[in-house]
């Protein structure tokens, strides 16, 4: 006797990280029949990485109420948001949409960066506290934070900024500024270098976590520059967090169809 078919369960994935797009991938090669994968990008940046499996949307759904109708009328089985470990507002619009939704929600992190002897970090809650810190540090400034809220250093006018981001800037900048756009992954000989030719003597950077903008951790440490370092925002509660792409598969797979740990 034929079995009936399983019905095809669907994922959505806020992603715009290498982890969300590496996710994509790995739930499609491990169910390439049963499971849609759709990942879904804020469109933020001019030219975002795409995944190379999955459907892809590009835009913002209207806040929390429009992402729960979003999940409703895509009859979406799990929503996994993949998104950066400071985009604070999806995220919390991912909490409220899925709770509204009655959806089941698991958040993807990579684990945040981790001090080693030689280091001199000086941790701060926010973009307004590591501009505070800033004049009594250095002069030279690499600045690695994005180029959404660079208006909270736009007062400094003694200190010179090399602002590394995707894309330029649009908003307030501070006056002596010089605006590098590049995409990481970066490696760390061209990170010792980008801090020897520029004269960098303090960097500004936040905890994003990962391999691919770590180089500049090391190249400072080397060189014996301060970093001054956001910490990330604490989650929503109740929101259940795994570390890597492969651990979220797993839980995607025992949410979605019973599969034993």
């Amino acid at each position: 006797m034929t079995r009936p078919a399983r019905p095809t369960r669907h994922v959505l994935i806020l992603g715009g990280t290498t982890e969300g797009r590496r996710l994509a991938g790995d739930l499609s090669a491990v169910h390439p029949t049963g499971l849609r994968v759709t990942t879904s990008l804020a469109g933020r940046v001019a030219t975002p990485r795409l995944p190379e499996a999955g459907e892809v949307r590009i835009g913002g759904f209207g806040g929390p109420a429009g992402l729960a109708d979003w999940l409703r009328d895509h009859a979406v089985d799990l929503l996994i948001d993949a998104t950066h470990p400071f985009a604070v507002r999806i995220t919390a619009n991912a909490a409220r949409a899925a709770g509204e939704a009655g959806v089941p929600l698991l958040a993807l992190r990579r684990p945040g960066w981790t001090p080693v002897p030689g280091d001199r970090w000086h941790p701060v809650d926010s973009l307004a506290g590591a501009a505070d810190l800033l004049p009594g540090l250095g002069s030279r400034v690499l600045l690695t934070t994005g180029r959404l809220g660079l208006e909270f250093f736009a007062h400094l006018a003694e200190p010179w900024f090399l602002v590394r981001t995707v894309d330029p800037p649009t908003g307030p900048c501070p006056p002596r500024t010089t605006v590098l756009t590049a995409r990481g992954p970066f490696d760390l000989d061209g990170e010792r270098e980008l801090l020897r030719e520029h004269r960098i003597d303090v960097l500004v950077t936040k905890d994003s976590g990962g391999a691919a903008t770590a180089p500049k951790l090391t190249a400072a440490r080397e060189a014996g520059i301060p970093v001054v370092i956001v910490r990330r925002p604490k989650p929503p509660t109740g929101v259940p967090t795994v570390a890597d792409p492969a651990e979220a598969v797993a839980r995607a797979d025992r949410l979605l169809f019973g599969t034993p740990s």
